[in-house]
């Protein structure tokens, strides 16, 4: 129950990056739409969309944190391997074991103090500077829900039950447990 859980907590997680990746091209597009408008003299106003570079900005923030985990579980993430490709099995799965802790240790205390960013911000009411000022709390929560999430997940391959001389990691392949003898 609780492996069907995070994993449809990761591809949530995954599902919201992709929205907010489809919100960027959606938001550019229009304003583009709406300079090409303006440029063939259609209208005599310049038609944009307010601060349309900071919510994007924005929503690019937000989908590269939360697309974290889901590329994690999905074996997606770039990893040097010419060390731990040569050790043997059983020396392979401790280093890799090693590698998430720290990972999930650091990931832990980026956690927090964006945590301690968020509720700091929503305490002194920081404002975006842009045309459409916004709280940003706002967007910075949805960073910190992404870290969370990819800490969640680090930690949750770092407990996860492999068989005995085998590797936690699969070069190229989603993370499992894999026989490399």
């Amino acid at each position: 129950m609780i492996r069907k859980s995070l994993d449809r907590l990761y591809l949530f997680s995954g599902a919201l990056a992709s929205l907010l990746i489809a919100a960027i091209c959606l938001l550019v597009c229009a304003q583009v739409a709406l300079n090409l408008v303006t440029r063939l003299g259609v209208t005599s106003v310049n038609l944009t969309i307010p601060s349309y570079a900071d919510f994007a900005g924005y929503f690019l923030a937000g989908a590269s944190f939360l697309s974290l985990a889901y590329t994690l579980t999905r074996g997606g993430h770039i990893r040097v391997t010419i060390l731990v490709d040569r050790l043997p099995a059983p020396l392979r799965s401790a280093f890799e074991r090693v590698a998430l802790a720290v990972a999930g240790a650091t990931s832990a205390f980026a956690t927090w103090y964006t945590a301690a960013l968020v509720h700091e911000s929503y305490l002194f009411g920081d404002q975006s500077p842009g045309i459409v000022s916004i709280s940003l709390w706002v967007p910075q929560s949805v960073v910190l829900l992404g870290m969370a999430i990819l800490t969640i997940a680090l930690f949750d391959h770092l407990i996860r039950p492999a068989p005995q001389n085998t590797a936690i990691f699969a070069s190229g392949d989603a993370i499992e447990a894999v026989d490399h003898d």
